[in-house]
C-alpha cells in the first residue's frame, strides 16, 4: 500500500494555492483580511502575492497554518525619500487637506498614483507616494485551503 502524503501537492511552482490570510502590523491591527470572506486564489509567481509572503509558504500543504514575520525588505520594502514630493499649494486649491489624507494623481501615462498628505501649510504640500506600508514590518497570518499542481 502507497502512502498517503506522498502525493500530497505542496506549494511551490507550477502550483495553484487557495488560502486564507491575515496581514497585520507589529501593533497588532489587521491591514487585510479574508478569514471573514471568500479566500483567496493565485498561482504562484503570478505576482499577487509579494514575494517575501509566497516564499514563506512555500512547501506548505492543505490544512496547514502558519504565523510568519516579514521585515520591509519581503514585503513592501523601504521608503524612497526621493518618492516624497513638495507641491504648491495651489495645486490642492479647492480640496480640505489633512495629514494622512489619501490623494489620487494621474502620471504622466494617465495611471492612478495614489499619494499622502504628510504635511500641508499655506504654500505647499508634502506627498509620500510610496506604498502606505513600506518601512514596515509585517506578520502574515496564512490558513492552506487548498493546492493544486498546475
Amino acid at each position: 500500500m502507497s502512502d498517503p502524503l506522498i502525493n500530497v501537492p505542496r506549494i511551490g511552482a507550477n502550483t495553484e494555492v487557495t488560502l486564507h490570510f491575515a496581514l497585520k502590523l507589529d501593533n497588532g491591527d489587521v491591514v487585510d483580511s479574508t478569514f471573514d470572506k471568500k479566500p483567496a486564489t493565485f498561482k504562484v509567481g503570478d505576482g499577487n502575492l509579494l514575494p517575501g509572503f509566497e516564499q514563506a509558504i512555500y512547501g506548505l500543504k492543505a490544512g496547514d497554518k502558519r504565523s510568519v514575520s516579514i521585515g520591509p525588505e519581503q514585503g513592501f520594502g523601504q521608503g524612497n525619500p526621493q518618492n516624497v514630493q513638495v507641491m504648491p499649494r495651489s495645486q490642492f486649491q479647492d480640496m480640505e487637506l489633512s495629514e494622512g489624507l489619501l490623494v489620487i494623481f494621474n502620471d504622466a501615462a494617465n495611471a492612478e498614483l495614489p499619494g499622502v498628505v504628510k504635511a500641508f501649510d499655506d504654500s505647499q504640500v508634502t506627498i509620500d507616494f510610496n506604498h502606505p506600508l513600506a518601512g514596515k514590518a509585517l506578520s502574515f497570518d496564512v490558513e492552506i485551503i487548498e493546492v493544486k499542481a498546475l
